[in-house]
């Protein structure tokens, strides 16, 4: 037998991204308002596409996504604060307000851990003091003035070959055709994709005059060039898009984690070490078909999200946690705001033959990107919901019985 739950149940989001957000307002419209705190901490007032960063670093103006207005009436009560600390087995968090100094301690039932990532400088020489990256909103606005300073002929070099490496490449060669664009990719362009996707691409850093250095590492950035085995690259601007890393809060934190400070979870996003945190997002090692881990991505962290928000209200009202295979589909990018490239894969990522390409592929990418967006506002897609009342195990109620006796 179960009963209903005698105390509000505390629950903690951090990091408001695409999965903290959308698990938030999931769990608000999971479980009755009188039965669970929602609390979400992020630093800043507005959710940030971050899949539109490139767009906002070439001076193109985004949307502002208040998030008092996407959480007005559902209970969630944001907080404006960076997390500093997460005590696992105390099961505490530690923030420190935007608009304070002092820290203040917060205590969980149950922590959604989404964090998320910021760019991995690989320890690489001189990226951190003069490379620029494009992984959050800060990074985007200076990369934003640094662009706009730049005289007609002076070089930028975006160093990465990825989705990331590639939509910053051709928005801005796209969007700044007075300047010498270059990519510097470790392998050769594209490689990943199909012969379709490979054509394509090159045929788009052609037109858009930009200069591709494949097989190319670079070993060390300076202020005005880069160097690799073999050259030296004028770059006025140095971009960098090598890859993410995770936040570096979960390897100062009992919780298990793996050799990249992922933590580890079970196929409901429940910590494999501690039973009240889940893990979303780029935070969570996942493993998706044929036991691979989820590539971090939007893609990977809104259907992880979607699964630890279930998962808790499923176990808070006493039924059985469902679980969702995850999946991909496709790899949708950006090349410019005229071209596009929509690669279909396999379940497990890698890329099948065929391939979308052109204005359609760009009109494809820009509803992605709206519907992501949407996503976060409406977490359960728009269908009915109910909100269902949290119970307990008779042995914790008789417990606080005695207690409170």
């Amino acid at each position: 037998m179960q009963v209903r739950q005698l105390t509000q149940h505390r629950i903690i989001v951090i990091g408001a991204g695409y999965a903290g957000a959308i698990a938030a307002g999931r769990l608000a419209r999971r479980l009755r308002r009188e039965d669970v705190a929602i609390t979400l901490v992020n630093p800043e007032p507005d959710f940030v596409e971050r899949v539109r960063l490139h767009q906002l670093a070439v001076g193109q103006e985004l949307r502002p996504r208040p998030f008092a207005e996407m959480f007005a009436g559902t209970g969630v009560r944001l907080r404006l604060a960076r997390v500093t600390a997460v005590d696992a087995d105390r099961k505490s968090v530690t923030i420190t307000a935007t608009d304070a100094t002092a820290g203040e301690e917060l205590t969980y039932d149950t922590l959604v851990y989404a964090l998320g990532s910021a760019w991995n400088t690989h320890d690489v020489p001189g990226t951190a003091e003069h490379a620029h990256d494009i992984a959050g909103r800060p990074g985007a606005l200076r990369l934003r003035e640094r662009l706009a300073a730049l005289g007609a002929g002076q070089p930028v070099v975006v160093v990465g070959g990825g989705l990331t490496g590639l939509e910053a490449a051709t928005e801005i060669a796209e969007a700044r055709p007075d300047l010498d664009v270059a990519l510097a990719a470790r392998t050769a362009l594209g490689d990943w994709l199909s012969p379709k996707g490979r054509r394509h691409l090159h045929k788009v850093c052609d037109r858009l005059g930009i200069t591709v250095h494949e097989h190319t590492t670079v070993t060390a950035v300076a202020a005005d060039h880069v160097t690799t085995a073999s050259s030296v690259i004028p770059a006025s601007v140095t971009i960098w898009t090598t890859g993410f890393a995770v936040h570096p809060i979960a390897q100062a934190t009992a919780l298990k984690i793996d050799t990249t400070g992922r933590i580890e979870v079970d196929d409901t996003m429940r910590s494999l070490s501690h039973p009240d945190v889940y893990a979303i997002g780029d935070a969570a090692l996942v493993m998706g078909p044929n036991d691979k881990p989820l590539r971090m991505s939007c893609a990977s962290g809104v259907p992880t999200a979607w699964q630890a928000a279930d998962s808790i209200a499923s176990r808070l009202t006493g039924t059985k946690p469902t679980t969702v295979p995850l999946r991909y589909f496709n790899q949708c990018i950006s090349l410019g705001r005229k071209d596009g490239l929509i690669q279909y894969v396999t379940a497990d990522d890698q890329s099948r033959p065929a391939a979308l390409t052109g204005k359609t592929a760009a009109l494809y990418k820009e509803l992605v990107c709206k519907g992501a967006a949407w996503g976060v506002a409406n977490p359960t897609l728009g269908l009915p919901t109910r909100r269902r009342g949290v119970v307990q195990e008779p042995a914790r109620e008789a417990a606080e019985a005695v207690t409170a006796a």
